[in-house]
């Protein structure tokens, strides 16, 4: 499999901008500095994942596209796998597991999408149940984060964020802080800005990358992990194309609590006015709790909006 590069990532960037606006890049105050929150939240589908789902299968031949694609996710890269797919005629399968919030499988079903669920509470490997697909069908696999042209699509978020920063912060950004579950944002964003530092921010309890950064490679999710709200970062464990890049780009990730995540969840509702789902805030939450540097060029990434409304009701209406 070919590495991720600068170059894909400026092509995925033009692909992205001629059927998709820029994000908004909203400016607030955190602990007296100005730092710069990029609203992903907002895509179509409610999240980044629109960006690397649509590079990958935009670059598939007329004879892929025939046979249709596969995808593994509890919900975002679904929607995004759904949304290219539909735009472009491409028959989706998706593996999701039993316990994704409804929100996320209604939307993918909604998008035309084929869902089929594995038990990831009950162990089964939603890799084996896509594997089987992909060899049943002769599919194309769109792995979540795995895979050059998604890694490349998801860094086109920092493409945007530089020329907006380069307009708003009298230059490109300093700092990205960005969520992380498998690794494939924080690569791309490693990719779209080779002078920023890329801090990657994981859930407590699921942060293996933060861990593999610092022994040097790869350790997964140990066992019995806790139970999270960020369905969208339980990744068990990084692959080697996006550790081979973190590892040269990245010094060191952050882990944030779930009581912080949700302190994040009313901020951002309550300061920006923007619903974001519990994956989506945990760069915001680390911003907050003073983990993550800030300086006036700080990009701050709210990855995903795709909430349970009762759930979000919850958060908003509590003071933990």
């Amino acid at each position: 499999m070919r590495a991720p590069t600068r170059e894909g990532v400026l092509r995925a960037a033009a692909k992205v901008a001629a059927i998709l606006p820029s994000t908004p890049l909203l400016p607030i105050e955190i602990g007296g500095t100005t730092v710069w929150a990029k609203a992903e939240c907002l895509q179509p589908v409610g999240a980044f994942k629109i960006r690397g789902a649509w590079h990958r299968l935009t670059d598939l031949s007329q004879a892929e596209r025939a046979r249709g694609v596969v995808a593994v996710s509890s919900g975002n890269h679904a929607q995004g796998v759904a949304w290219a797919a539909r735009r472009l005629g491409i028959a989706a399968t998706i593996v999701m597991p039993n316990d994704a919030p409804e929100v996320k499988l209604a939307g993918t079903r909604a998008l035309g999408a084929e869902i089929v669920l594995y038990n990831r509470p009950g162990g089964e490997s939603r890799d084996e149940v896509a594997e089987h697909l992909v060899g049943q069908r002769g599919a194309t696999l769109v792995h979540a984060y795995a895979d050059p042209w998604v890694i490349e699509g998801q860094g086109s978020t920092g493409i945007e964020i530089a020329a907006q920063m380069e307009q708003w912060a009298g230059g490109p950004p300093t700092r990205i802080v960005c969520p992380c579950g498998g690794g494939g944002l924080t690569a791309g964003l490693a990719r779209a800005c080779p002078d920023a530092e890329i801090v990657p921010v994981e859930p407590e309890g699921w942060d293996d990358v933060c861990r593999s950064l610092i022994v040097g490679e790869i350790v997964p999710v140990g066992p019995n992990p806790p139970a999270t709200a960020c369905d969208a970062l339980q990744t068990l464990a990084t692959r080697p194309i996006n550790f081979a890049v973190l590892r040269e780009r990245v010094a060191k990730g952050l882990a944030v609590s779930e009581a912080e995540v949700r302190s994040a969840q009313r901020f951002a509702f309550a300061r920006l006015r923007l619903v974001v789902e519990p994956g989506g805030a945990v760069a915001l939450a680390a911003a907050l709790a003073g983990k993550a540097a800030l300086d006036g060029r700080t990009a701050i990434v709210l990855s995903g909006g795709n909430v349970d409304p009762a759930a979000f009701a919850r958060v908003i209406g509590s003071q933990d």
